[in-house]
């Protein structure tokens, strides 16, 4: 085993520290979590910025597009990818929700920042 193991970030889901990559993706085989690198430091890099799902800066008070189709408990058919959310607030959120919102139909709830684009 080559020492590559220990620069792998640990598992976004269990913390995992046995991280290994697959192709582009990096995942873990004690949960089997699959993630991107750059969606691992995009979320919340380094320099403490939360990024959208392409990369750009999110800040309170934008609005942004939601990138695919989220199931919502409750609800028979979810938020439909290119819905529009407005007035966004940032948030140390759990689970890596780091945006929290009112969206029309279905209230306040939190999301993540690697599901909706900037508009």
């Amino acid at each position: 085993m080559s020492d590559d193991t220990q620069l792998l970030p640990p598992c976004p889901e269990c913390s995992g520290a046995y991280t290994y990559e697959m192709g582009a993706l990096l995942v873990c085989p004690e949960c089997g979590h699959e993630w991107s690198p750059a969606t691992a430091e995009g979320a919340a890099g380094d320099d403490g910025v939360i990024r959208d799902a392409v990369g750009n800066v999110l800040a309170d008070g934008d609005t942004v597009t939601v990138v695919k189709t989220l199931k919502v408990k409750g609800s028979p058919s979810g938020i439909k990818a290119g819905t529009k959310v407005r007035n966004i607030r940032l948030v140390d959120g759990v689970d890596g929700h780091d945006i929290d919102c009112r969206i029309d139909g279905f209230g306040s709830m939190q999301l993540k920042s690697s599901v909706v684009k900037k508009a």
